[in-house]
């Protein structure tokens, strides 16, 4: 579930690059005809397997059911429970979801990732005090940073947060928890050559950090150095070559530098390592919106928007390929969805108020824009204006 970190072209197709033989067991039956309850194996990891299996073939809801048998039955296995919690989530099924993770932290309450993922729920219903004790306890070690940087803007001490962060930076400038949890909040503030310095300081002092080297890979990516992004990529795939977010990020790198043949194998590996996750799903449609079939693309957007209902790159592609070919009234209802989904997403916005205006709705498309114009990403916040001075004098010249 992982949703921070995502990298796009503005107003062009968004690449979606984020942070971070086999033998399956089959149950076994007691031969004894007095026992008619069979015996199931213990294998977490298999069980994982078998529901990412049922994912890809298209089965989310089989996936689900088979883990919720495989669970109950092997109660205090973690791993399993809290991938169902995060199938459960993909589903919109956000009770179900906390009170999985809630139960897997009493029987170990300081499980990072657990917190982590129960922090992505409470940011979801906007219970932001809670979701911020629990992104806290995710760290170090995951991917909470993004979601942290949201909330407290959400709260209004962002600054605050970021001035505490930068300082105890200063006062630990060999842990790389610390730089990289810095790099990170400059990063979500898309302000690359700053995360870059702290990213570095954290390789610095561990040169294996998963987080540092995807995190310079990413930002190289922003300042579309994308040969840069590709090496520090490739180093992290050094490190753990089974780790998703490289290598979708290392996909999206070769698609954004043009050389496709790289980028499928990488992508088609993304979606055989997690084919829950939704982000190699939406750089297969960039890469059918590049080879000119849009109608293909919106197929993988769409499938994207059910994997992964919260990631906002698909809505805004969705949109982006709609408009394009004028159909407004599709633009504007999948960028709705967006914003139910991402409701800080300046994109999504921005896009929803271009679906408004060729409809002829300025006042709605205005309200969309005062919106975009507070997005983090100063290109977005800059287009948005440009466009809403457009259609203030439009609506001027037009006006009784």
């Amino acid at each position: 579930m992982n949703r921070r970190f995502t990298k796009y072209t503005t107003m062009a197709l968004a690449l979606a690059v984020l942070f971070g033989g086999r033998a399956v067991a089959n149950p076994t039956v007691v031969d004894d005809p007095s026992i008619f309850e069979p015996v199931f194996i213990s294998d977490p990891q298999g069980a994982i397997r078998v529901a990412r299996e049922r994912i890809a073939a298209g089965d989310l809801s089989g996936a689900v059911k088979g883990l919720e048998t495989y669970v109950v039955s092997h109660q205090g296995e973690a791993a399993p429970e809290r991938f169902l919690g995060d199938l459960y989530y993909r589903q919109g099924r956000l009770q179900k979801a906390e009170a999985v993770y809630l139960h897997i932290l009493q029987f170990m309450p300081k499980d990072k990732e657990t917190h982590n993922r129960l922090g992505v729920v409470y940011a979801t219903e906007n219970r932001v005090d809670e979701a911020i004790a629990q992104f806290n306890a995710a760290l170090p070690g995951t991917d909470s940073v993004g979601d942290l940087v949201a909330m407290h803007a959400r709260k209004g001490d962002l600054h605050e947060y970021q001035t505490q962060m930068e300082h105890l930076a200063a006062d630990e400038p060999t842990d790389a928890n610390i730089q990289s949890e810095v790099g990170q909040i400059y990063a979500t503030l898309h302000r690359p050559t700053e995360a870059l310095a702290f990213f570095q300081r954290a390789l610095d002092s561990d040169p294996q950090s998963l987080t540092a080297l995807n995190g310079i890979g990413l930002a190289y990516f922003d300042t579309r150095a994308y040969a840069d992004a590709e090496t520090y990529f490739q180093k992290c795939l050094t490190v753990d070559d089974s780790n998703y977010s490289c290598t979708n990020n290392l996909g999206a790198a070769y698609l954004e530098a043009g050389d496709a043949e790289l980028a499928q194998p990488k992508l088609v590996r993304a979606r055989q390592l997690e084919p829950e996750r939704p982000e190699a799903l939406v750089n297969f449609g960039f890469l059918a919106d590049r080879n000119g079939d849009w109608k293909r693309a919106v197929g993988y957007y769409v499938q994207a928007t059910v994997v992964g209902p919260y990631l906002p790159e698909a809505y805004v592609d969705l949109g982006i390929d709609y408009e394009h070919n004028g159909l407004y009234p599709l633009a504007q209802s999948a960028l709705l969805r967006g914003i139910a989904a991402a409701p800080t997403d300046g994109r999504i916005r921005y896009l929803l108020a271009l679906a408004y205006a060729a409809q002829g709705n300025n006042s709605l498309a205005l309200t969309q824009l005062a919106a975009a114009k507070q997005s983090y990403d100063p290109d977005v916040a800059r287009m948005a204006s440009e466009e809403s001075a457009k259609l203030r004098t439009a609506s001027t010249q037009t006006g009784p």
